[in-house]
């Protein structure tokens, strides 16, 4: 009984204390429930209550918005807060930022450790407007700046103490969907605006302390219409690194242009842009950037150099510039090929000589040098290079305003190959080059160029070059057209510019064919050829120096006018002008020098050449041409000594030959030259014009030869003018206002001989230099002058056969007779033998004898001879009383005595002439005898003669 009491007694006991344990947990679950009731009430109502009406609070505090938000949850247990339909708007009323929906969830078990962890954030379709400002601020930090005002605070000391950021770890953000509107007021008028859509982020895993081999990855796209960025890598806070991708594809040049409307002093018309690469930063003691695999690809660009502009100055179909990197530490930038698809390039100088892109960049340049710093040194130079460059299918225009018309010349079909560049500018550099003129033709160029020092070695060749693409140039020099012509060469130039002056060389050879010239306007054809070729060439540019093996001219032709007005049309090539300072100075003399250019040329060969040549001063007009021209001049120069020869023939209007021959001294020296002229069977009636002219007739027949020998000293000429006129026939007379007034067939026959030939021979000399000297007018003025002085004074003309009688000239005009007498003085009859000799050598003169009587000398000689037969005497005083009585009309002799005797004169010469000379009585004619003949020295009567032609 004892021990079921116990038992029973245990057992009370046990349920007791059960029964109390049962209430201390009750009593505990209860305040527990209760709380967590009130946790869980505060978390799920109480916080988003609270925070749906302290967020617009405080965000009128904060900013000065006007915010709404809907719908704010908050999981206590998941520590997870969501809210919808977020606004909030400026105080303008305009929307700031916004989104549909905004989940964020922390981690507790991070809490417990000191960290303050997000498990998630992630922000569905946010919306921002961000607003640049005038003053280059931002709209946010503006609004924050006006609701809270900057206040002194002296109650609490500044420290310098810093503390370590806060441990935050995001292990996952994301932002889907989001939207940004961009709009820039900072350059005033209205603001652009950008808006990116969709704006898309993702980033795992990120902490702000350190921790070994655990990044963050990240991932950005963000899309402005077509216009994309991505970016993706790896991320850490602390230290500060990041490693990944960036690519911006699709940029638009409206974009790019606005961005970069500051430095840029151009319109950006068109084009896109995408630029990717990786990139590796680190912060630190040093920050570090390293990028590489860097494309850059731009296509469809168009860029204009002002907004009035019609068509952009510069525009490509596709720029790619592949492998770029660079590494800010190393200071050292690398490019790979840079390749240039179909770019046109235009370029206008203006008429003040600026050239448009030249003047833009120069202001853009003032601009800049306003506002930049000067740049840091470093000490290390900064190291860069470029793989490549290739360019191809480009086109260049080229404007100049400069002459009186614009010149214009295009270039197609541009394709460059450039090697290696770097830094290092002393090494050298490889090129291709290939382009075609617009206007006809091709050039390339091929070789290598060191950019410092600076030396070029090309390869250069053009052919099929239209010279008529640079006529405006032309036209502002000379009065000259270019009608046609093409130009080619082929050789190699070198430039060295290492020391000052920049010398170089240019070998090869050059040609121009089918060259045609005329003068502007309806002048008509100037000079033309079929080709001009130069083998070999080389040309020194320090000192300058020319020298041509040889010069092939092929069926050169030159047509010259003389016009009505006087002036030649060669002369009508040189534009009028002052004379340059050099031309007008007066320089002192100096001593003989090397001229400061030297040419020299082996030989010139001329192969069918013509020159027309037409006077219209003439009327009718003279015309006539030099064809067939054919020879070589060899050892041209301007550096003596020198000794050239020219040997060169052809044809004068058509039938006559003609040769130039002689010996050629240095050029521009006073070393001798010795040419000669030979012309032979030039028919006279071609220069009929000129002949009627200076003498008053025109000309039926005859043949011309000529021997010129010219000798030049510097400018100095003198030349002996050998000219035969054969069997020349005056034809009718021509009426002209410059024709001598002279017996001109008088003097052509007085210089006629017995074979109906003129040789005379005409010295000139003069200074060349002068623009007034003129061989072929001094040479027709000399024989003018001739024919004036012969038919002025005939028998001056028949001077040879008269000194070889032992006679003047004048002599020959003239006989005398013993007073009273028929009787010729002595010696006499000599002088008619030799006046005798060049009637018969000259058929075609003509002698007028007149009689003559002196009337005392005559008279007193027959009063004498009638006193003798009549027995008087005739000597003393009874000789000198029958004088007086004569005198004083007491005395006289028959009426026809003087006028008888005057006759018989005239007769006697004709029949001394005829009978004992054997002269054509053709030739004599007798004249009304005179009665005023004269009396020479020895008292003898003298009867003069005329000389006429027929």
């Amino acid at each position: 009984m004892a021990e079921k009491e116990a038992e029973n007694s245990q057992v009370a006991s046990q349920r007791v204390v059960s029964r109390r344990k049962s209430h201390l947990v009750r009593n505990l679950l209860i305040p527990l429930g209760v709380l967590l009731g009130l946790y869980a009430l505060a978390g799920f109502l109480v916080l988003p209550w609270w925070l749906e009406r302290s967020l617009p609070e405080q965000m009128d505090q904060r900013m000065g918005w006007q915010a709404e938000v809907e719908n704010v949850r908050f999981n206590p247990f998941a520590f997870s807060l969501e809210a919808d339909a977020f606004s909030a708007k400026d105080t303008t009323g305009e929307p700031v930022t916004s989104f549909d929906h905004l989940r964020v969830n922390l981690s507790f078990l991070s809490l417990l450790r000191g960290i303050i962890g997000f498990e998630e954030i992630r922000l569905v379709e946010p919306d921002v407007r961000l607003d640049l400002l005038q003053d280059h601020d931002i709209n946010f930090a503006r609004d924050w700046r006006s609701a809270n005002p900057e206040k002194e605070d002296t109650t609490r000391p500044e420290t310098a103490e810093s503390s370590n950021p806060p441990r935050l770890y995001f292990q996952q953000v994301t932002i889907d969907g989001g939207e940004l509107l961009f709009r820039d007021f900072s350059q005033g008028g209205d603001p652009a605006e950008f808006r990116v859509a969709p704006l898309d982020l993702t980033l795992n895993d990120l902490a702000t302390w350190p921790r070994d081999g655990s990044d963050s990855q990240y991932s950005v796209m963000a899309a402005l219409g077509e216009q994309v960025i991505e970016w993706e890598g790896d991320l850490s806070v602390t230290p500060l690194y990041s490693a990944g991708r960036l690519r911006l594809s699709g940029l638009r040049h409206d974009t790019l242009a606005h961005f970069l409307a500051p430095y840029l002093p151009w319109q950006l018309r068109d084009g896109t842009v995408t630029l990717e690469s990786r990139y590796e930063l680190a912060g630190g003691d040093h920050f570090e950037l390293i990028t590489s695999g860097g494309n850059l690809t731009i296509k469809q660009l168009a860029l204009a150099l002002s907004p009035s502009d019609e068509q952009p100055a510069l525009a490509t179909e596709a720029v790619a510039i592949q492998g770029i990197g660079f590494d800010l530490t190393a200071r050292e930038a690398t490019v790979g090929m840079v390749s240039i698809q179909q770019p046109s390039l235009a370029a206008t100088r203006n008429a003040k000589g600026e050239v448009d892109w030249q003047s833009s960049l120069a202001t853009a340049g003032t601009d800049q040098s306003e506002t930049s710093e000067p740049a840091s040194d470093s000490g290390e130079p900064f190291r860069w290079s470029v793989q490549g460059v290739e360019l191809s299918g480009g086109q260049v225009r080229w404007r100049d305003q400069v002459p009186e018309t614009d010149a214009e010349i295009a270039v197609n079909n541009l394709a460059m190959t450039m090697g290696g560049l770097s830094h290092r500018l002393d090494e050298p550099v490889s090129y291709d080059i290939s382009a075609e003129l617009g206007s006809g033709g091709r050039v390339t160029a091929m070789g290598q160029l060191t950019p410092a020092p600076f030396t070029f070695e090309g390869a250069l060749s053009g052919s099929d070059i239209l010279l008529p693409v640079i006529q405006p140039y032309v036209a502002d020099a000379a009065n000259l057209e270019l009608v046609d012509g093409r130009l080619g060469f082929d050789g190699n130039l070198d430039l060295d510019g290492q020391d000052e002056p920049l010398t170089g060389t240019f070998s090869g050879t050059a040609e121009i064919a089918g060259l045609a010239t005329r003068l502007p306007g309806n002048g008509g054809e100037l000079v033309s050829w079929e080709l001009l070729r130069l083998a070999p060439v080389e040309f020194n540019l320090n000192p300058a120096r020319l020298e041509i093996g040889t010069v092939t001219l092929n069926s050169p032709a030159v047509n010259v006018i003389r016009a009505a007005d006087g002036l030649h049309n060669l002369q009508q090539i040189i534009q009028d002008g002052g004379a340059s300072e050099a031309e007008t100075s007066p320089t002192a003399p100096s001593e003989v020098s090397e001229p400061g250019f030297i040419f020299r040329i082996g030989e010139l060969v001329v192969e069918q050449g013509s020159m027309a040549y037409t006077d219209r001063t003439l009327e009718p007009p003279f015309s006539t041409a030099f064809q067939e021209l054919t020879g070589s001049v060899t050892g041209i120069s301007n550096v003596p000594p020198q000794q050239g020869r020219v040997a060169i023939s052809g044809q004068l209007a058509g039938v006559a030959p003609v040769r130039f021959d002689g010996t050629l001294g240095a050029l521009g020296t006073e070393e001798p030259s010795n040419l000669k002229l030979t012309m032979k069977d030039m028919a006279l009636p071609v220069l009929s014009p000129y002949f009627g002219r200076y003498l008053g007739y025109s000309v039926d027949s005859g043949k011309l030869e000529l021997a010129l020998d010219y000798q030049i000293i510097g400018t100095r000429l003198e030349a002996s003018n050998e000219v035969i006129l054969d069997r020349m026939q005056l034809g009718s007379a021509v009426a002209s206002e410059q024709a001598i007034n002279a017996p001109v067939k008088l003097g052509l026959a007085l210089l006629t001989d017995r074979d109906g030939v003129i040789e005379v021979n005409l010295p000139i000399q003069g200074d060349m230099s002068d623009p007034e000297f003129s061989v072929g007018q001094i040479v027709m003025r000399a024989f003018v002058n001739l024919l004036v002085k012969a038919a002025a004074s005939p028998f001056s003309m028949l001077g040879s056969l008269a000194e070889m009688a032992g006679f003047s000239s004048e002599e020959l005009g003239q006989v005398s007779f013993v007073p009273g007498s028929v009787q010729l003085a002595d010696n006499e009859a000599e002088k008619l033998s030799a006046l005798a000799k060049a009637l018969r050598e000259r058929p075609e003169l003509l002698l007028n004898i007149r009689g003559a009587v002196a009337p005392e000398a005559d008279a007193l000689a027959l009063l004498k001879a009638q006193m003798q037969a009549r027995g008087e005497t005739v000597t003393g005083e009874a000789w000198e009383q029958a004088q007086q009585a004569w005198r004083d009309g007491e005395r006289s002799l028959p009426p026809e005595a003087l006028g008888r005797l005057a006759s018989e004169r005239g007769v006697t010469v004709r029949q001394v002439l005829t009978a004992t000379h054997e002269v054509s009585d053709s030739q004599l004619f007798l004249l009304d005898p005179a009665r005023d003949a004269p009396v020479d020295e020895q008292g003898n009567v003298m009867v003069r003669f005329t000389l006429d032609v027929r």
